[in-house]
């Protein structure tokens, strides 16, 4: 790795053999990799480099690989580090504390949506230990998060091939719920009746539409997050890195024995529903009586209160922390809208929109009747300007009441944004932040 450039992820290998082509894929698709070919050296790694998950090879790695995830977290904390291990799934793993295991081969592609599912979920995690300080702070109790031990739900969409009732036999007598769909329609009307931990897709002789269902799941913000395995025939013209890149978290062959493949379907349920457990106990904040009444944001008091607290924890944490102001802009039609009083109707479903646009592990507040800000952990300041133009471009594109038989009118924002450099600095980024904003709107 070139010196001076920020690693994103560490891989544990004692050879080449699985790590370097891994490493090559990650590093071109934007993941930069550092690899230690032992413990000493990865810990050593972790020291000196804000790494944001971590690899081991349990092939090349040895036995001592076992015990290695805990040591890395140890030298992490209290920053959290996910940890992935790459070799044959084993219920036993998890005692070892790995986050998920993934059976060899495997695509850098693929793992790219596991590490950006386990990294989001270490930060949200952080998050929520914070939000219980904050809310604490203010007589508040959050609940902790449920474990949740009921079976974990599949839903296996395709023709009841031989192959496929038997991957679905061996989820069954690995404890799993399978619910079985034969069509596109039928899948999403069960996808939008009820929760599920994972999804199997029998590609067979049409995997275009397997491929059809999966992306229209990543365009689904419910269903956004809920892993897809495809099980595809080995001579099916369907390539790896375009199954990866439409939305399918992991790809499987008949040719793998039922039992295999059935273990990295649960692998992918069971750290499906820790993330679901993590966000919803974050949502419950909402219901905490501390919250803005119009809109259901944070208050400006609680923002700055909990503000402050991720910046300590983000310098001890070695994460970037972002702001990003966003105020009314003033146009024509919406100064009209507010003498007439519409805007203020409009703000409380501004607010809730906002709530729901931003990732679960960010903090929405309202500074002003007018005036939002959002607290982003872990986001450089480049990423917090993206999530904001965001925010506002989804807002920008809806029609709020005018009455009076008035045309709607809609809202644009002016838009600034700033990083936190240190707790001390945390009223000076949010001030340049609003200055930036307010810059915006006189250019």
């Amino acid at each position: 790795m070139a010196t001076g450039v920020h690693a994103r992820v560490l891989i544990v290998a004692r050879d080449d053999a699985l790590a370097g082509p891994l490493a090559e894929g990650l590093d071109r698709l934007g993941w930069r990799t550092v690899t230690a070919r032992g413990p000493y050296a990865a810990i050593a790694a972790l020291g000196d480099l804000a790494v944001e998950a971590a690899i081991i090879d349990l092939k090349s790695s040895g036995h001592e690989a076992l015990t290695l995830a805990r040591r890395l977290r140890a030298a992490c904390a209290p920053r959290r580090l996910p940890v992935i291990a790459i070799g044959d799934p084993d219920p036993e793993l998890d005692a070892y504390g790995f986050d998920l295991t993934l059976a060899p081969p495997v695509h850098p592609a693929q793992l790219v949506l596991r590490l950006e599912t386990l990294v989001r979920m270490a930060v949200a995690e952080e998050e929520f230990e914070l939000r219980l300080e904050t809310f604490a702070e203010r007589g508040r109790r959050l609940d902790m998060p449920e474990p949740d031990g009921s079976p974990f739900h599949v839903l296996a969409i395709g023709e009841p091939a031989p192959q496929f009732l038997a991957l679905s036999n061996a989820l069954t007598r690995s404890g799993a719920e399978v619910v079985g769909a034969f069509t596109a329609y039928t899948a999403f009307d069960y996808l939008h009746e009820r929760p599920f931990d994972a999804v199997v897709l029998w590609a067979g002789d049409n995997s275009q539409e397997a491929l059809s269902i999966a992306a229209g799941m990543r365009r689904n913000t419910r269903l956004y997050h809920t892993p897809a395995l495809l099980y595809m025939r080995q001579e099916s013209y369907v390539t790896m890195s375009e199954a990866y890149h439409r939305g399918i978290s992991d790809v499987a062959s008949p040719e793998t024995p039922e039992v295999e493949t059935a273990k990295r379907v649960i692998e992918l349920a069971r750290c499906h529903r820790r993330q679901t457990s993590i966000r919803r106990a974050l949502e419950r904040a909402r219901s905490s009586g501390l919250m803005d009444a119009a809109t259901g944001l944070f208050t400006r008091d609680l923002f700055a209160s909990h503000l402050g607290r991720l910046a300590q924890a983000s310098r001890k944490r070695n994460r970037p922390l972002s702001v990003c102001v966003l105020k009314v802009a003033e146009r024509p039609e919406v100064t009209l809208a507010r003498k007439s009083g519409w805007l203020d109707r409009a703000i409380p479903q501004i607010g809730s929109m906002i709530s729901r646009l931003v990732r679960v592990e960010d903090t929405a507040a309202r500074l002003g009747p007018e005036v939002f800000a959002l607290a982003l952990p872990a986001t450089p300041q480049a990423s917090a300007r993206a999530a904001g133009e965001r925010i506002a471009a989804v807002i920008g594109c809806t029609a709020f009441e005018n009455g009076d038989g008035k045309p709607p009118f809609v809202v644009e924002f002016d838009i600034g944004v700033a990083e936190v450099g240190s707790a001390e600095g945390v009223g000076k980024a949010l001030e340049q932040a609003a200055a930036r904003a307010a810059q915006q709107h006189a250019s």
